[in-house]
């Protein structure tokens, strides 16, 4: 995997990915693009939601439409590196089973999702929730 990060001006700078896409980061003075700090905490969210949702799908769920609310703590001192991390999966859809669902969640969280791992791993605390909503 490869990537390259282009300063643009100020506190500006445009992220591409070898995949051809990209994105802008900011560091919070004009509010231009993602802060980096929330590009980790959206890459650790599509990631586990990308496993969910697939291994939902796999399982022969009826799944509607699925997103994952995130919440990051940081200290309030340099660095800021996260400490915690809560992440509830809200999986709409009709007669979805909830032993699939929290078997997909675990899964991700144990076994599959590479960038949450990663950061356990660091030591940071994730948390994983779920909640099903009957379509």
């Amino acid at each position: 995997m490869q990537a390259r990060v282009t300063w643009v001006d100020g506190v500006t700078f445009v992220g591409e990915a070898g995949s051809g896409n990209s994105v802008v980061m900011e560091g919070g003075e004009k509010n231009n693009g993602i802060r980096p700090m929330e590009m980790m905490l959206l890459g650790a969210g599509g990631c586990a939601s990308y496993d969910v949702v697939t291994i939902l799908q796999k399982a022969r769920q009826d799944v509607i439409s699925c997103h994952c609310e995130l919440t990051g703590e940081r200290p309030d001192a340099t660095p800021a590196p996260f400490t915690r991390i809560e992440m509830e999966f809200v999986v709409r859809g009709r007669n979805i089973k909830e032993s699939q669902v929290a078997r997909a969640v675990e899964l991700s969280a144990d076994k599959y999702c590479s960038a949450s791992i990663m950061l356990k791993n660091a030591g940071v605390e994730i948390v994983h929730r779920y909640r099903i909503e009957e379509a």
